[in-house]
């Protein structure tokens, strides 16, 4: 079984597929850290983000692995465990551009969908329901007000010893809505079969148990 969970930035996507996935037994693919992988290679490499070419051609040569761990996934390039250089503020300022290349995202969802062709899995992003995995069982996108958005990340900075006022973060959450939104090479949008869930004034708790409750429902054959 297949759980797609799609959603703009900061609506909690990867902490719920995450429990998700454990919940249900399932693998956990999270497609965004894979984009974030080839930022990350970008930057060491010295590519410009905005050349398409080179960056699918640097993502063909060092492909992102995810590494399943106990109790998470590792992201792992030319051998190398990446996962918290991925994070840094510099791999989220260029990932946006970075992934809106087709051919990037053709060398990525190649990447995806082999992982995804045995076994079952939750996976989230801004595409895995209407291109990486039409056809999933159960397809959700999860969204939350920017505020609420700029509000979750805010202390996610603060927890990690790098705040940033609500002002600024709310404007950078907004635009890459917009660039995510808007971009040629598989947009962010709702697929016309998915179930809209609003996090805004949901617990973690409240919303994996919703998705699990949905995709319960969808392997026995259930309407959500």
């Amino acid at each position: 079984m297949i759980v797609a969970i799609d959603g703009p930035a900061g609506a909690g996507k990867s902490t719920v597929a995450r429990a998700v996935a454990e919940r249900l037994g399932a693998g956990y693919l999270d497609t965004g850290a894979m984009y974030r992988a080839v930022a990350y290679l970008a930057v060491r490499d010295g590519v410009g983000v905005g050349d398409g070419d080179a960056l699918a051609a640097l993502a063909r040569r060092h492909p992102p692995v995810m590494q399943p761990l106990p109790g998470g996934v590792a992201v792992v390039v030319d051998g190398q465990d990446i996962s918290r250089q991925i994070r840094s503020a510099d791999i989220t300022a260029a990932v946006s551009e970075v992934a809106a290349h087709p051919g990037v995202r053709d060398v990525v969802t190649a990447l995806q969908r082999a992982v995804l062709a045995d076994g079952s899995w939750v996976l989230d992003g801004r595409d895995v329901g209407t291109t990486v995995w039409p056809g999933a069982e159960l397809k959700v996108f999860l969204t939350a007000s920017v505020t609420e958005r700029a509000r979750r990340r805010c202390a996610e900075l603060a927890a990690e010893g790098t705040p940033e006022s609500i002002a600024d973060v709310e404007a950078a959450i907004a635009e890459r809505d917009r660039r995510d939104s808007t971009r040629a090479a598989s947009p962010l949008r709702a697929a016309t079969d998915a179930v809209h869930l609003d996090t805004t004034d949901l617990s973690i708790a409240e919303v994996v148990d919703t998705i699990a409750a949905w995709a319960v429902a969808a392997r026995s054959g259930a309407r959500t």
